[in-house]
């Protein structure tokens, strides 16, 4: 216990990353079985076609932040300046007259989406929501500072408690309002007790408006490649809902969203995990530095990977039971789509340890290369998979693009020295070997969904 204990306890970057991993895990746990009760509560007290509306909503708001993520967090986490007070105050800026615009723009768009996606109440809803990047955008950067050092303990307990509102929040108004509303505001609602949590505890949210030149220099020329980045990586990860809800009508794209939600609890947490700690890891043990850092990382990629898709197996072999037992019959097929989601984030499981190496060099140039080719192919994936085979075909092109895309993820990770092909290779043999099982195990659920694919 003594060991135990000295390992996690001190300053070292072993002590670090153990905490902060630890930290995050239980903060991840915690957040998504609250996330999976409350959606539960509002699965009952609202309707399909609710979710497939808010779906809308949640992706445009998603994507002007990333549309327009000038960096900043990567920037403070990877810059040699990333603690100098000028610095930050400069970042901070930047980031408040951004979210600023942000939800300028998200008011300019309320039409033209509403008008796309023929639901004239998205002209309402999309102004309200906005109102979550304007708050958003004078969070402080003692965020970023806790993120560069490793140190979430605080961050965590605010974010714990901001969920825990905004559930209680959005479960109380769908009760009254018994409309998509709740879900909007107990957004806005939470973006605003997160900035006043984040000014008044967290010690060193010190920013003011400041801007100096070098620093700014700095952050525009980190920031462009990060840029043009953040928009591929959000054509990648939201292709699917901004083309499915499209094509599907809200009803059927509301049971998909259901199906999505339980099956993304793995990327969540591994996005969260490498986002959080890659960048600080690969800082300070270069992959390219000897063979004692290659060694230390491959031992973390593979504690990482192994994690994520022993939970990934866990939902491609019990989706449907899941979605039986929580849920009524009008979300019945959302368990193949838990299935074949869970089997089909295998690929980027594999890989995602590799992003963050270019990221932690300062090189955001091949970065942006690696996400643009990912966007691209799962866009083309995706829509061919829709002509092909309906909404089972989407679920295929999912996964065929990631695969796809592995030679120019194998390229940055040669450029980094962080390609691991042993890794890869035996991740891929135990993801082939469970895919086969967990199709087995529910091929009635699948066949199910592939007749109403038009299969």
């Amino acid at each position: 216990m003594q060991r135990v204990t000295a390992i996690f306890t001190g300053e070292g970057l072993l002590a670090r990353a153990l905490r902060s991993s630890a930290l995050t895990v239980a903060g991840f746990g915690g957040s998504q079985v609250l996330r999976l009760a409350s959606n539960l509560i509002l699965a009952r007290l609202l309707f399909p076609e609710a979710f497939g509306v808010m779906a809308i909503v949640s992706v445009i708001i998603q994507g002007l932040m990333q549309f327009s993520d000038v960096g900043v967090s990567p920037a403070i986490m990877q810059s040699k300046r990333g603690d100098d007070p000028a610095f930050l105050d400069t970042a901070w800026t930047i980031q408040a007259a951004r979210g600023i615009g942000l939800w300028l723009v998200a008011c300019a768009l309320a039409w033209p989406v509403a008008w796309i996606y023929d639901e004239s109440l998205l002209m309402q809803l999309l102004p309200v929501a906005g109102l979550s990047l304007l708050l958003t955008g004078f969070n402080p950067t003692a965020l970023d500072t806790a993120k560069r050092h490793l140190r979430w303990g605080r961050v965590t307990a605010i974010e714990f408690a901001v969920q825990i509102a905004g559930i209680v929040a959005a479960v109380a108004l769908a009760w009254w309002w018994q409309s998509v509303w709740a879900l909007v505001v107990s957004g806005v609602l939470s973006a605003g007790l997160a900035l006043v949590l984040f000014w008044t505890c967290l010690s060193d949210a010190t920013n003011r408006i400041r801007w100096e030149p070098p620093a700014a220099k700095e952050l525009i020329s980190f920031g462009k490649w990060i840029f043009l980045s953040t928009i591929c990586g959000f054509l990648f990860n939201q292709a699917d809902k901004l083309i499915l809800g499209k094509y599907l009508s809200f009803d059927v794209f509301g049971v998909y969203n259901i199906g999505f939600f339980l099956a993304s609890f793995p990327m969540l947490l591994g996005h969260m995990l490498t986002w959080r700690l890659l960048i600080p890891i690969y800082r300070e043990l270069p992959p390219g530095d000897g063979p004692q850092n290659f060694a230390k990382l491959r031992r973390m990629r593979f504690a990482v990977t192994g994690g994520l898709m022993a939970l990934a197996f866990g939902f491609a072999v019990l989706g449907v039971w899941l979605v039986d037992l929580m849920y009524d019959d009008r979300y019945a097929v959302a368990g193949a789509v838990v299935v074949l989601m869970a089997l089909m984030q295998i690929p980027q499981i594999i890989v995602m340890t590799y992003d963050q190496a270019s990221l932690a060099a300062g090189d955001s140039r091949r970065f942006f290369i690696l996400t643009l080719a990912k966007a691209a192919v799962m866009i083309l994936a995706l829509v061919a998979g829709l002509e092909w085979g309906g909404l089972m075909g989407a679920l295929l092109g999912y996964g065929a693009a990631m695969g796809i895309a592995y030679p120019v993820v194998v390229w940055l990770a040669r450029r980094m020295r962080a390609w691991d092909p042993l890794h890869d290779a035996l991740m891929a043999g135990l993801g082939i070997t469970v895919g086969v099982v967990a199709v087995w195990l529910n091929i009635g659920a699948i066949s199910d969904l592939a007749t109403l694919s038009g299969w």
